[in-house]
């Protein structure tokens, strides 16, 4: 009999501690916090735009003629000064010929009125002649002067023409293909004359890209307070990636922004230069450029697994003392080096859940877990 009340009081025992077991509270779920890291930096605005040649020339010649010969490989490198295309030169040679002797004959000239000159001087001493006659004599001295002065400057523009026959590049860079082959009749010395080829320069090179209204006010307004200088006044630092590249790695600096908003885009156009002694980039190329978006300022940097969103809002999850955990809402700026900063919202004192906000809500208590904030190398 007693046995028996001692199975039946066990076993109500059991029953009454799983009851009690179920009403238990769960446990405080795990969760990895960290204060917010605090940098000296700049930040940095990103942009898109496109390579453009500094110089860019569209050869075409100074005189008309039968294209003779090219003495280029299409694409090819060329320097300044170097010969591309040579025209028929002798009509040119015969030109010249014919100037020379039309500067040989006004010399003959002059020399035969600076000794009518001589004599008339000796002559009007002695009054065996008038002086109208004298003067007559010195005007034809002067007449034949100015005969030589304007068949010596045809002569020289005779030269020119046919120095104008070899066509050579006007600047250093790369040459497209020949647009006219050999034979055909070119026209020139004219805006609308042939189209031989073009030439780009290399190096430097010029990176345009477009940034909004907003985004110029705002680089206005820093440099109205001193906290940027204008890149109108200093070649602010720029870095350029192309699309295939991860990192910034091309350097440059700002050496142009436009004089008036583009009224169809609503956007401003800025430029850099970049240096480019191997010829790699090319005009046309695509890019994404960043440039200083402030000046030196403390900033606040959070991981981006720190940050989950509410609607269209972005949160955090802030731990207070008693471990419980609060949504506050933050405005966050760019990306720099894996981690995201935080323009409003927090503070340098505040400590965030990192990691875990799956099972998080406001109210709830954690058990905190400390970590610190990294950034990753350039």
């Amino acid at each position: 009999m007693i046995s028996r009340r001692l199975i039946l009081c066990f076993a109500i025992g059991i029953v009454l501690d799983s009851a009690a077991s179920a009403f238990d509270p769960p446990a405080a779920p795990e969760a990895s916090v960290a204060k917010p890291r605090l940098e000296r930096m700049v930040e940095w605005d990103e942009y898109t735009g496109r390579f453009e040649a500094v110089d860019s020339v569209e050869v075409r010649a100074r005189v008309s003629g039968y294209l003779e010969s090219i003495h280029f490989k299409e694409g090819a490198l060329v320097a300044k000064g170097d010969l591309l295309f040579v025209i028929d030169r002798r009509p040119f040679e015969t030109q010249v010929e014919t100037a020379k002797a039309n500067v040989a004959r006004a010399q003959a000239q002059l020399d035969l009125q600076n000794t009518s000159i001589e004599r008339a001087k000796k002559l009007i001493e002695t009054q065996a002649i008038s002086q109208e006659e004298y003067d007559a004599a010195l005007a034809g001295v002067r007449e034949a002067e100015a005969a030589l002065t304007a068949t010596r400057s045809l002569q020289h523009s005779a030269e020119l023409d046919l120095e104008f026959t070899e066509v050579r590049s006007p600047i250093a860079g790369r040459v497209s293909s020949h647009y006219v082959t050999v034979g055909n009749l070119i026209s020139g010395g004219t805006s609308t004359s042939t189209l031989l080829t073009t030439i780009v320069s290399l190096d430097p090179i010029h990176f345009v890209f477009d940034c909004s209204e907003a985004a110029y006010l705002k680089y206005a307004r820093l440099a109205e307070n001193g906290s940027r200088v204008s890149s109108r006044e200093k070649p602010n630092p720029v870095q350029i990636r192309l699309f295939d590249e991860k990192t910034f790695g091309w350097q440059g600096a700002m050496d142009f922004v436009d004089n008036r908003i583009n009224f169809d885009t609503g956007t401003m156009r800025g430029r850099a230069i970049v240096e480019n002694p191997k010829g790699f980039l090319i005009p046309g190329l695509f890019g994404r450029v960043r440039l200083p978006g402030s000046g030196e300022q403390d900033t606040l940097l959070i991981p981006d697994s720190a940050i989950a969103s509410d609607q269209s809002r972005k949160i955090v999850y802030v731990v207070k003392p008693d471990h419980q955990v609060e949504a506050r809402a933050i405005v966050l700026g760019p990306l720099v080096r894996g981690l995201r900063v935080v323009r409003e919202g927090l503070t340098a004192e505040d400590t965030i859940v990192v990691s875990g906000l799956q099972r998080l809500r406001p109210g709830v208590a954690i058990s905190p877990k400390e970590t610190q904030i990294e950034l990753k190398a350039e």
